[in-house]
């Protein structure tokens, strides 16, 4: 279940307790606490009358934390964890980054319905949304192509509206997949239309062609790790109404690689 609908739930299940409780229930136990009391009643069955159940007493306290936390990640930044390395080397596997939630609009919770227009994103966006193939599951990858583009990738190489997007070779980049497996790949620094990022591509890989053309209202995305990466080229390009936000930054960053770890040095830096 999307977390953002339990959170909802949550959040409509304590504030309808705390209400019933401030509106009725209360008032109920203070009437009941004061007839003992007028009886002669001892203080301590006065005070079992008057006590506010367990129950109640967690609604109260939960309801105003959930209510910050719903706001704060259905309207703000919200957290993710990476889980696969199809962004390397931008973002490794145990990334913990934050994703700006009104760059592209501000949204209605769980309907994810755009009510206030912000932003659209843009070519060379690292962007959060939720994979056409199965809504419940978020992917992140970098946005290439824009409603209306014409893409072709051949030889592993982005044109974008016939123009090439500059690759330009940057050393050596090697890694660990699926455990004890060792991965060599070239790394170079690619621009989409000015924005510089370094991408993966790993020569004994399959080599593809294909030509696209985006439709309106939906973006064309890949992976860094561009032979490592299951995006648009596979599957199509992402409706707008699954767009979540732009991540930003590495808030935290967990070495679940070599087997655990903090990587101190990945901490607060800005995602490129």
């Amino acid at each position: 279940m999307d977390f953002a609908l339990i959170m909802l739930l949550a959040l409509g299940v304590t504030g309808f307790v705390w209400g019933l409780d401030r509106a009725w229930w209360a008032p109920a136990r203070a009437r009941r606490a004061a007839k003992l009391q007028a009886a002669g009643e001892s203080p301590a069955a006065v005070q079992q009358a008057a006590a506010e159940p367990v129950w109640v007493e967690y609604a109260r306290a939960f309801f105003p934390v959930i209510l910050v936390v719903f706001l704060l990640r259905s309207f703000l930044v919200e957290p993710f964890r990476i889980p696969s390395g199809s962004m390397l080397p931008s973002l490794l596997i145990g990334d913990f980054i934050l994703v700006n939630k009104y760059a592209y609009g501000v949204r209605i919770p769980v309907l994810n319905k755009k009510i206030v227009e912000v932003g659209s994103p843009r070519r060379g966006d690292v962007m959060v949304f939720r994979y056409p193939g199965d809504p419940s599951v978020n992917y992140i990858k970098r946005v290439a192509g824009l409603p209306g583009d014409h893409i072709v990738y051949n030889d592993k190489k982005l044109y974008i509206n016939g123009k090439a997007m500059d690759q330009a070779e940057n050393g050596d980049y090697s890694y660990s997949e699926s455990g004890e497996r060792h991965v060599s790949a070239r790394q170079l620094k690619e621009s989409l239309d000015g924005v510089d990022h370094r991408i993966l591509l790993i020569d004994n890989s399959p080599r593809m062609f294909l030509e696209y053309t985006v439709p309106a209202g939906q973006y064309f995305v890949v992976g860094d790790n561009r032979d490592r990466s299951n995006d648009s080229r596979f599957w199509g390009s992402v409706p707008e109404t699954n767009v979540v936000g732009k991540a930003f930054m590495i808030w935290f960053s967990w070495d679940a690689v070599n087997g655990g770890g903090i990587v101190w040095n990945r901490i607060g830096s800005f995602i490129e």
